[in-house]
């Protein structure tokens, strides 16, 4: 498979002790979604797409995304975006600032994106928000969108709905995965709630303790 993420033979191994080694392939505008006890390495794979494990881990295998091995490159130059379950915004800046940061340097109308991109999540009028200000439901809208905005090539959520009471969780459900799925990106999902997975669809993988 040349388009999407494709974890080959990928295994990872905590100073000498292999934690697990995992094989599979997420296309474009699919959801594979990863599940396991706390402790047994979910965060850990994340940490090894997106090349930001420690040096006492050790990878092994290929990390694959539209046909690019992305296994040793620095971060910033895998395309990767990331959720997790705090949508940690800058404080020291504007709900717009938040979302321009996420945008490529060479971005046209930077304003216009900007408005456009609040509207579709309904938060038409935001721009000059603190992020203070904000619900939590507001926040992590915003957290996405500025996810989105960076254009990605995949799109990893790290227990992004744990913190969103029962309402919240199925309005951000809905939203994160048909807009990653408008987008066409391949979607990796961590979670401890089979209720987020039962939302996503597609494939699902346990991992389990050795």
């Amino acid at each position: 498979m040349s388009d999407g993420l494709c974890l080959k033979n990928l295994r990872l191994a905590l100073q000498g002790r292999v934690l697990f080694e995992v094989n599979f392939s997420v296309r474009p505008g699919e959801v594979q979604t990863v599940m396991g006890p706390s402790g047994v390495g979910k965060s850990t794979l994340l940490a090894a797409i997106l090349g930001t494990l420690g040096p006492e881990f050790q990878v092994t295998g290929q990390i694959m995304l539209n046909g690019r091995d992305v296994t040793h490159m620095p971060p910033q130059a895998r395309r990767i975006g990331l959720m997790f379950q705090d949508h940690l915004l800058f404080p020291h800046m504007s709900v717009a600032q938040n979302l321009a940061f996420g945008l490529p340097a060479d971005a046209k109308t930077r304003k216009q994106v900007i408005q456009e991109a609040l509207e579709s999540i309904d938060l038409k009028g935001f721009e000059a928000r603190d992020p203070a200000t904000l619900s939590g439901g507001q926040r992590a809208r915003v957290a996405l969108m500025r996810t989105l905005l960076a254009a990605p090539d995949a799109l990893l959520l790290d227990e992004p709905f744990s913190r969103l009471d029962d309402a919240l969780k199925a309005q951000m459900r809905r939203l994160v995965f048909s807009r990653a799925q408008a987008a066409k990106l391949p979607i990796l999902l961590v979670t401890h709630d089979p209720a987020d997975a039962e939302a996503a669809g597609g494939a699902v993988l346990t991992l389990k303790a050795r």
